[in-house]
């Protein structure tokens, strides 16, 4: 299997992170589940050319903001119950895929307290922008 990271379309990238970003929101399918909020694990990978994130001036507006990924998730969130974290990953993942410098992204997501014998249950989204 081609690891993201040796994918021909991102070796001119920078690869910025989010790491277990823990949200709280209304998500599942089951009952017992649309009653109340769960938390929910968001890890996101953005694939940036290096051309538009190589700051010359050391000025935050040359580089792809931080702060963009946690508001993103936090206005899909807001939204209201979502039935499959499939949804919730792929919403995701094309707000973010529609930043102007962002080539390709990658999102997880994961629900820690579904089971009591494992870490949790979640799923993975990887999708690269269409070059037009």
């Amino acid at each position: 299997m081609l690891s993201i990271l040796h994918h021909p379309q991102l070796a001119d990238c920078r690869r910025l992170f989010l790491r277990n970003y823990e949200v709280s929101i209304n998500i599942g399918v089951h009952e017992f589940e649309k009653k109340g909020e769960q938390r929910v694990m968001i890890n996101v990978d953005l694939y940036i050319p290096l051309a538009l994130s190589t700051p010359k001036a050391d000025h935050l507006d040359e580089v792809v903001d931080y702060d963009f990924m946690r508001s993103t998730i936090a206005a899909r969130v807001s939204q209201g119950h979502v039935h499959l974290q499939e949804t919730l990953c792929d919403d995701v993942a094309t707000i973010m895929l529609a930043h102007p410098r962002v080539r390709a992204v990658r999102v997880s997501t994961m629900k820690p307290d579904v089971y009591p014998d494992c870490e949790g249950v979640g799923v993975e989204v990887f999708q690269i922008k269409n070059e037009a």
